[in-house]
């Protein structure tokens, strides 16, 4: 393990501390090349064309009565049929908890909205889930599917879970100890977890406060979700787990509510999210891998995953790994997008401790243009919650970041490890960096390198170039 580099870097001084190459194609060599391999084997499922209209099985526009069980109808006879479109057409329909069956596509036309109950009862029975990484049987999420393959949500609608204050988000505010209603179900949860309880008799629901997810595929197979508008989510937002081959794109993902991630994918292999505007009340994207020893029970980890195209606005980062990972991730590539808000606080975002900890290796990203971020361009969080209180210290490394480009950032580099724990490799090329206003944070960190990275410190005139110092 590398010795402890301390907080105490100061802008003009990069060079003594970071190592340097002039390899500007270790990035290419190492990682790039294989998205075409992942590439190949993402692929957009096909229905055929018959199409489910739900008027046709009862449903009715307005917003006031309950269309839950026409829809239910609707996708029932298109999956009996072989498959085709269950279409929502314009209006508002009030509907509870939607589960998809294979080769269904839910498709809502320009105009449509799904507005869904907040009567937590609507999401009834309790189904197999994961709540922050922890399998449990929990309140159904807003549009569920188990164990279906060819399975999709599409069109130009709009899917509102109108959460609020006033019912789901409720759930979560603090009173003046600190406490939530949820507090004694996640206690509750995360005990039945390491005591290695069955999942199906770790029962929630009624009478408890584990929000549901909004849009859940649990272990399926070619899943698109494509074209829509999601509002006002009670948690995360887009939640795949432990799903293979899925299509997330053309999404405008605008909630404020707290946990609200724009899209988490868990466990999942070979994934593209690509054309999504992201204005979070949490992470923009978060990658998850399951929590503590619930994670590493499963032991599936999220790899092959292409993010690109995408515009982050508000959120916690716009791209988080972690902090649910213990299943670990690798292969995770990130280009062209651009991460602007006041109210970003990062551009890349790794979260663990030695209780979840997890192996995180293989991240590149090029080709981002920020902003500003509110606290850095790149972060390494070990002491997240219980910090090095635990045996599974976790472990960044082989991380390259290769032309981005910001206007304000406080800092580049925010990395806190512990002893035993791993941050090692990152290199960042080809790359300017201005109005950077502190010394970086560095604690129990590896090797860093930096090639040809400009650094303009905010309110001066001269820039450092690294490049142009080494030489």
């Amino acid at each position: 393990m590398r010795k402890t580099l301390f907080l105490l870097i100061i802008l003009s001084f990069y060079i003594p501390i970071f190592a340097q190459t002039n390899d500007t194609s270790i990035g290419e060599t190492r990682g790039w090349n294989k998205v075409t391999e992942i590439l190949a084997c993402i692929k957009a499922p096909v229905f055929p064309a018959r199409d489910f209209t739900i008027t046709d099985y009862g449903a009715v526009a307005g917003g006031n009565q309950d269309c839950t069980p026409a829809i239910r109808k609707a996708i029932e006879a298109c999956n009996i049929a072989g498959g085709g479109r269950v279409v929502i057409p314009s209006g508002i329909f009030l509907t509870g908890t939607i589960h998809l069956k294979s080769n269904v596509n839910l498709h809502l036309v320009k105009g449509a909205t799904l507005l869904f109950k907040t009567d937590s009862s609507a999401y009834l029975p309790v189904v197999f889930t994961r709540w922050e990484g922890i399998e449990c049987m929990n309140y159904s999420p807003f549009i569920y599917a188990f164990e279906q393959e060819n399975i999709a949500i599409t069109g130009e609608g709009t899917l509102d879970g109108a959460a609020s204050d006033s019912n789901w988000w409720a759930w979560k505010r603090k009173d003046p100890e600190g406490k939530t209603l949820a507090t004694p179900d996640v206690k509750v949860l995360n005990q039945m977890s390491e005591n290695n309880v069955p999942v199906e008799q770790r029962i929630f629901g009624e009478g408890h406060y584990l929000r549901p997810n909004f849009l859940v595929p649990y272990r399926c197979t070619n899943v698109l979700i494509e074209g829509l508008t999601i509002l006002r989510s009670p948690m995360w937002e887009i939640n795949p787990v432990l799903c293979t081959n899925v299509i997330v794109r053309n999404l405008k993902i605008l909630t404020q509510g707290p946990n609200n991630d724009g899209c988490d994918p868990e466990s999942c292999r070979d994934v593209l999210i690509e054309n999504c505007l992201f204005d979070a009340g949490d992470d923009c994207i978060a990658i998850k891998s399951g929590r503590n020893d619930d994670g590493r029970r499963i032991g599936v980890r999220s790899e092959n995953i292409i993010i690109r195209n995408c515009i982050m606005k508000e959120g916690h980062a716009g791209v988080a790994i972690g902090s649910e990972i213990a299943g670990g991730c690798r292969n995770v590539f990130i280009e062209n997008c651009k991460m602007d808000s006041p109210n970003l606080d990062r551009a890349l975002r790794f979260k663990s401790n030695a209780r979840r900890g997890g192996v995180i290796d293989s991240i590149f990203m090029r080709n981002i243009e920020i902003g500003q971020v509110a606290e850095a361009i790149i972060t390494v969080d070990f002491l997240y919650e219980e910090g090095p209180k635990g045996s599974f210290p976790p472990v960044v490394r082989d991380v390259v970041i290769e032309n981005v480009t910001s206007r304000s950032c406080p800092r580049i580099f925010f990395l806190t490890g512990f002893k035993g724990a791993t941050i090692d490799n990152i290199r960042v090329a080809n790359s300017t960096f201005l109005g950077v206003e502190a010394s970086e944070v560095l604690d129990h960190v590896g090797k860093i390198e930096m090639d040809n990275v400009t650094i303009v410190p905010a309110k001066k005139t001269r820039s450092r170039s690294s490049r142009r110092l080494v030489e």
